[in-house]
């Protein structure tokens, strides 16, 4: 359909119509309008998978790694192939609209959102987040590019004001968003937070540089709920409002349009890229093409297990992996996370993978029939109890595993009753009579003692073991963050003791609060066992053992969204369990399951680290296949980690007085780090694989001109003896500078493969950006000519060569 047949389209709706195809018509539906033949599209979470419309662990997807992750891949072919398997999933559940990817940066360790987000570097995140953005849309499914702009943290999300140079936007914030409109992005959604005094509801920053310099022709959408009002956002080039029904816009909008506060023409460019949209998915009567998944359960499985191996980043390797599967009688396999990994983080992106595959679970299944494999979980984690499942609980009334949900009205009567998998009821179903939502289970204690519940909610909650009454109260909400309030609401918890190993019922209560959405958990956990005999039988399990891995990690409650990390410690006794076991066996492979930077102390008393990021559903067969040697750990570091937090150069993630100043400028990241002379633990673009490699010849060009890309070509060989993957990084300098500028920043970088003795050429394509500034007096990008450093190596400070890059200016 041409551009002039949606004109057309749009000649057919009065102002009513129109409007009304601004706002949504659900929580995750837009609106339609049948006589022009559009249907409702249909918007849903990302980027760890499509979870479609309805919080429901029985409607379950595919679970993929983190966004971390997938920045640690360095791999836009494997990114795209993972887009378009974000593409797949969303055909299967009716989605027409990936809410992904997020292209916010990691500005700091402490950002508790850092696993839905890529990297430290604009270049990075630019060219990942471009290919994914090419994988989902290549089947005919929007990707969404959020959150646009300078969402970098989540303290005060709903109303902080970040303040940033225009210069700083240019070059750092504002560029992943750059790289998706380049890359054809169908939306980009505007964040809640403000930049420079303005909401980015109502920021001038999504007319220029969003629809003008660059000339996106997409959709721009709010975040959910982040719109407060109508004119402003309307004259700032918002074009829809979400969620709805009732949301700001629709009859106040209608309103300022016959009051001449928003002129019509600034209504009808909204629509005309509503339908622009529905156009490219297919939701417009003229324009359906039929769409089935391209990929099947297997496929699936197969792409999320090579993704965790090619994803996991190799942080030290003392020789100790990969391990001989052949010559390991006994191996001790130790923590908490072994047997129970946290395979996503916190907060909306959540979904609900049907089956995830445990770390010791994938040891056992690859070890099965050649040795031993002994679990020990040591010290408990010391963390609020997990929702009720299936393992303790059944349902009352049916005695199937699960819970029992049922909604009563205001005399207690029941409305409606299910069967549920989960205590974690996001989405219970209501009615408009109910006032109570009820969970219930009977509970199979696996052991006597102290136990620990809790209920999570608004309003009056109330929990009772077997009819006594262990928790009763008024929980009030004081928060406006739809994350708190929808999707993690604060735990409320109590101990009681259970002094039998009999079911014993389980209820908790909580009253429907309006404004304090519906969100209701219930959850339990067992006695942690003493800390020190958990420690002790930690130390014997290795000391028997031919091999010790040890799985260690963050939880929900440290890296979700809605809140920010205090620290980056990974908490509880985990600390004191990887120096016990590893004095134990020398032998020891620390497995870290997080999503962000964590501190490791630790890291030079093992014989091996290896960072698998929150790893998805294929959790434990990928692990295996890098432990025993069956595949490389092909992941880089896409931020920067540091010894401790004491040592990081930018930290700040608080606002004061409600705003957050981004006084580093353009130095995040490596370039913080480079800035103040201080050393990492590990740096930006790190990362071990199985062989080794020597750098040869770099071929740069002998000058090059303003405007211009060029290529770097680089001889690397395997000097090793297996086959390896290498991740050839460039960086640029320019240390005489009229403006001020990073020590070094990066530039580009391209992957080889090579085979034992083997010669590879990595072809690295630099744009011809790499080298140009944003003048804030001309408002406008310049490139200084004259002569640049160019640097080549494995990191932002492994570098194996250096050399100077003329550059001159334009001629004619």
């Amino acid at each position: 359909m041409s551009e002039d047949m949606l004109d057309r389209l749009l000649e057919k709706l009065d102002l009513v119509q129109k409007v009304r195809l601004l706002s949504g018509a659900t929580t995750w539906r837009t609106a339609g309008e049948r006589t022009i033949g559009l249907r409702e599209m249909v918007t849903s979470d990302g980027p760890a998978g499509v979870r479609g419309e309805a919080w429901d662990e029985r409607l379950t997807s595919a679970l993929l790694p983190s966004a971390s992750a997938i920045g640690a891949l360095w791999d836009e072919d494997l990114t795209e192939e993972l887009g378009g398997l974000l593409a797949s999933e969303a055909v299967r559940k009716g989605v027409d609209v990936v809410l992904a990817p997020t292209l916010n940066l990691h500005r700091t360790p402490l950002g508790g959102r850092h696993f839905e987000c890529f990297s430290e570097d604009p270049v990075l995140t630019g060219r990942t987040g471009a290919a994914l953005i090419r994988g989902i849309q290549a089947a005919g499914v929007a990707a969404t590019a959020k959150h646009y702009v300078a969402n970098d943290s989540e303290t005060g999300r709903m109303h902080v004001d970040v303040r940033a140079s225009e210069r700083v936007l240019r070059e750092v914030y504002l560029a992943p968003f750059e790289a998706a409109v380049e890359a054809g992005v169908w939306l980009v959604m505007a964040g809640y937070n403000g930049v420079n005094g303005a909401t980015m509801t109502a920021s001038p920053l999504l007319a220029e540089p969003l629809k003008g310099d660059w000339g996106f022709d997409g959709v721009v959408v709010s975040d959910w709920g982040a719109l407060r009002s109508a004119t402003e956002p309307a004259l700032a080039a918002l074009d829809l409002a979400m969620p709805g029904p009732q949301g700001p816009w629709e009859a106040s909008l209608v309103q300022a349009v016959k009051d001449g506060h928003v002129p019509e023409a600034a209504v009808d460019e909204k629509v005309r890229r509503l339908l622009r949209l529905a156009r490219r998915v297919g939701a417009l009567e003229s324009d359906r093409p039929p769409r089935t998944p391209a990929l099947g359960p297997d496929g699936t499985r197969s792409l999320l297990r090579r993704t965790v191996a090619a994803a996991s980043v190799l942080l030290t390797n003392r020789g100790v992996l990969p391990l001989d599967a052949l010559s390991l009688p006994r191996v001790a396999v130790i923590g908490v996370h072994a047997a129970c990994p946290r395979v996503q983080g916190g907060g909306s992106a959540g979904v609900f993978p049907s089956r995830v595959v445990t770390p010791l679970e994938g040891i056992r299944a690859r070890l099965d029939g050649l040795a031993e494999v002994v679990h020990v979980s040591g010290p408990g984690p010391g963390i609020p109890p997990a929702p009720l499942g299936t393992g303790w609980c059944s349902d009352p009334r049916s005695g199937e595993p699960g819970v029992l949900v049922r909604l009563l009205d205001g005399a207690g009567r029941e409305l409606h009753t299910e069967h549920r998998l989960s205590g974690a009821q996001l989405e219970p179903p209501v009615t408009p009579a109910a006032r109570t939502v009820e969970i219930s289970a009977l509970l199979r204690p696996p052991s006597t003692g102290a136990w620990t519940f809790a209920v999570a909610g608004f309003g009056r909650m109330s929990l009772t073991l077997d009819g006594r009454t262990i928790l009763d109260g008024e929980f009030p909400c004081t928060t406006d963050d739809p994350a708190v309030v929808h999707v993690n609401p604060p735990r409320h918890t109590v101990r009681a003791t259970v002094d039998t190993t009999e079911p014993v019922l389980l209820t908790a209560r909580r009253e429907l609060v309006p404004g304090a959405g519906r969100a209701t958990i219930v959850a339990a956990a067992p006695p942690e066992p003493d800390a020190a005999a958990a420690l002790a039988a930690a130390v014997r399990a290795a000391r028997d053992a031919d091999a010790v891995i040890v799985v260690v990690g963050t939880t929900e409650h440290t890296e979700t969204e809605g809140h920010d990390r205090g620290d980056l410690s990974l908490g509880g006794h985990q600390d004191a369990l990887v120096r016990a076991v590893a004095a134990a066996n020398r032998n020891t492979i620390a497995v870290v399951n997080s999503g962000g930077p964590v501190e490791l102390p630790w890291r030079d008393e093992v014989g091996a680290v290896l960072l698998t990021w929150f790893p998805g559903q294929e959790a434990g067969t990928g692990l295996a296949d890098i432990l025993f040697g069956d595949a490389e750990p092909g992941g880089r570091l896409p931020t920067t980690w540091a010894a401790a937090l004491a040592d990081a150069p930018v930290t700040h993630a608080h606002p004061v007085d409600g705003r957050l100043a981004y006084t580093e400028g353009v130095h995040i990241g490596h370039r913080a780090w480079l800035l103040t002379g201080r050393r990492p633990a590990y740096w930006f673009g790190h990362g071990l694989g199985y062989t080794t490699w020597e750098y040869g010849t770099v071929h740069v060009p002998a000058e090059v001109t303003e405007g211009s890309p060029f290529t770097v070509r680089v001889q690397v060989r395997n000097t090793g003896d297996r086959p390896g993957r290498e991740v050839v990084q460039v960086y640029l300098a320019r240390p005489h500078s009229a403006v001020e500028r990073p020590v070094r920043w990066f530039a580009g970088y391209a992957a080889v493969h090579a085979e034992p003795g083997a010669w590879a050429v990595a072809a690295v394509q630099v744009p011809a950006h790499a080298l140009r500034h944003w003048s804030e007096a001309e408002k406008a990008w310049r490139t200084e000519p004259g002569t640049y450093q160019i640097m080549v190596g494995r990191s932002a400070d492994d570098l194996a060569w250096r050399g100077v890059l003329p550059l001159r200016g334009r001629t004619g």
